[in-house]
């Protein structure tokens, strides 16, 4: 597939809708339209056989969602995809980590999007005060046990994708497996 020609049809703080005209690979004409977000990171905070896990209303599902803790940098600000994972951690939770293990980079919806995310193992915590934005003031967390979060994903309770797949990378990490991307170790 070529790309002919791109035209932004919607763009804010966040996010870029663009529209592509491509030329397949048998020379037929199309239309692609992308969604362009920067990446982001999530952070598995495991401690005591379970996991530290928020629950927030997300507006576009209209309910609210169980999560691990995850997020993007605000416009304007930037660091690295480690940085992240412990600020959102530090932010959502309160908890900072003493340990945080690079588990890998997934992409988020390679169909129609250019945005991935790393995942991060956050251990040896401690609590500290929360610091949410005001879209997340609703939001709680929990420790949810190894078993119980086994649960809730098998009964479609935790359905966020990005969550059931940071959980399967810990999953393969923990049976001795190959990861995703480079695994690399921080200690604070």
């Amino acid at each position: 597939m070529r790309q002919l020609s791109s035209r932004i049809v919607y763009e804010n703080p966040w996010m870029t809708v663009r529209e592509d005209v491509v030329e397949q690979a048998d020379g037929s004409p199309g239309t692609y339209g992308v969604v362009d977000k920067p990446d982001f990171a999530v952070a598995v905070p495991r401690e005591d056989d379970g996991f530290w896990m928020v629950e927030q209303h997300r507006y576009p599902v209209g309910r609210r969602t169980l999560e691990f803790p995850m997020g993007g940098w605000p416009p304007g600000r930037s660091g690295s995809p480690s940085d992240l994972a412990r600020a959102e951690l530090r932010v959502e939770t309160g908890l900072l980590a003493g340990r945080l293990a690079r588990l890998g980079h997934l992409s988020t919806a390679n169909g129609f999007s250019s945005q991935g995310f790393d995942v991060f193992l956050a251990e040896d915590l401690t609590c500290g005060p929360t610091d949410r934005e005001p879209s997340e003031l609703d939001m709680v967390h929990r420790h949810v046990t190894r078993a119980e979060l086994a649960e809730l994903i098998r009964t479609g309770v935790v359905d966020d994708a990005t969550t059931v797949a940071a959980y399967g990378l810990l999953l393969v990490a923990e049976a001795g497996g190959p990861v995703v991307g480079e695994a690399e170790e921080e200690r604070r």
